[in-house]
């Protein structure tokens, strides 16, 4: 079974308030498995419609007068009783029908649990006027991070906390233990974290049905892009299949010339904001500056494309690739692999993605805000990762005032002045915390009260 860190917040927010809940992400990343899995726990009844599976349970919502006969149609559905202290109602693929968030203030006023869900509500909502603010929480949904897959394959508390000991401190990880989390990397590059393919390996260890089954989500999605943007669908098409190559090119930068000579960003920008907003691409666009804050030097037009899931990006390179990663082989192009790792890690952990590009000093991987200052990140997968010119250009720039860094490598861990060097599985660790302290600020009204 896994575990996912947002059962924690979901059953935070139906034991803490009446609003309802939608869960939003990437279709396939187990946002119907984790209402049900939540209903469970805490001892519901779960009436569950899936507007896509089941599209004459659209019907049980349109059309009606008012609540009480949305309420008597679903209790005639369900066959069963609504005792709405003990009835989780679930509308699931809301995408199918968005107009169903027209109905969330009625329900919350009834005192009913609600939980929505869908997988291209970053697309189908901006179409919906009645968005119910201040009825409804939302939750974003992401493939399983790292620390979850670990958990999952069977390392146990005191492994992970013993490695985020050596973290902390900035210590070396024991050598069997650092061993064994690099093993742990490569399979994770393959597997990655869509919780099908995880449960595939968990329960055969068949690279094959692994495969199988991640094929088969790039199926789902390609079927998506054709179904919700017809007039659209051929560029976003051809740009979800060029992630691969493009990462694999020596500036990992998008480059649309590589997709059409003729192609311009402005023309096509909303191709790639439809690919963000279903979160099957991750952007991380090019800062100018490594100033806070980030976003008033963001370059739109420049930017590298990631995969949503590591593993998908694996599967959708040459066959074998997955036996040599498997082996360790050191002649593989792992740059492209691990930096997508990066991003999908850093993006589950609430960091917005930059990285920074300056003709005299460089190129660094990944810029990290926080608060008021600027951490660059960079990734190495060779052996020479202590050899970074850019860092050091940005480092040594008084106009930056870069205080610290992080290099991620296989390597253990290792301080050399303000910079860090740790293995790349420590970037389970690697989270944006949100400062809930209280803000107060009282303005001095002297001489006008």
């Amino acid at each position: 079974m896994i575990h996912r860190k947002a059962d924690k917040c979901i059953d935070s927010h139906f034991r803490n308030t009446k609003k309802a809940l939608l869960l939003t992400g990437a279709r396939q990343v187990g946002k119907t498995y984790a209402v049900r899995r939540a209903a469970e726990r805490l001892g519901w009844h779960l009436v569950e419609m899936n507007f896509l599976l089941q599209p004459e349970t659209i019907d049980i919502v349109r059309g009606a007068g008012d609540i009480k006969e949305v309420l008597l149609r679903i209790s005639a559905y369900a066959n069963v009783p609504l005792d709405w202290e003990k009835t989780l109602i679930f509308f699931d693929e809301v995408e199918e029908y968005p107009d169903v968030m027209t109905w969330v203030k009625a329900f919350v006023d009834k005192g009913y649990h609600l939980a929505l869900s869908g997988s291209l509500l970053g697309v189908e909502l901006n179409n919906v006027r009645s968005v119910p603010v201040g009825y409804m929480d939302e939750k974003q949904i992401y493939p399983c991070d790292f620390e979850e897959f670990i958990r999952a394959v069977g390392v146990q508390d005191a492994v992970i906390e013993s490695i985020r000991e050596a973290w902390n401190k900035r210590k070396p990880v024991d050598a069997y233990v650092h061993q064994k989390m690099m093993q742990l990397v490569n399979l994770y590059l393959l597997v990655g974290g869509m919780p099908a393919a995880v449960q595939t390996y968990l329960d055969t260890n068949d690279m094959q049905r692994v495969l199988m089954e991640q094929r088969s989500i790039l199926a789902l999605y390609k079927k998506d892009i054709g179904r919700y943007d017809p007039e659209d669908k051929l560029y976003i098409n051809d740009i979800f299949d060029l992630i691969p190559p493009e990462l694999n090119a020596k500036n990992k930068r998008f480059i649309l010339k590589n997709l059409n000579e003729h192609f311009k960003f402005s023309r096509h920008e909303n191709s790639f904001t439809w690919l963000r907003e279903a979160d099957m691409a991750l952007p991380t666009h090019c800062a100018e500056e490594p100033k806070v804050p980030l976003i008033l030097s963001k370059a739109s037009n420049l930017f590298k494309l990631f995969q949503n899931d590591v593993g998908l990006l694996a599967c959708q390179y040459a066959d074998g690739i997955q036996l040599r990663i498997l082996q360790g082989e050191t002649n593989i192009n792992y740059g492209a692999i691990y930096e997508n790792l990066t991003a999908q890690e850093l993006h589950a952990h609430g960091w917005s993605l930059f990285y920074f590009q300056n003709k005299k000093q460089g190129e660094l991987d990944f810029l990290l805000e926080k608060d008021t200052e600027i951490i660059p990140l960079e990734v190495k997968s060779g052996k020479d990762y202590a050899r970074h010119v850019a860092l050091n250009n940005v480092m040594s720039n008084p106009e930056y005032s870069i205080q610290k860094a992080i290099v991620l490598c296989n390597d253990n861990v290792s301080t050399r002045g303000n910079i860090t060097y740790a293995p790349i599985y420590m970037l389970m660790f690697i989270e944006k915390l949100k400062d809930e302290s209280p803000k107060i600020f009282k303005l001095d009204l002297g001489g006008l009260t």
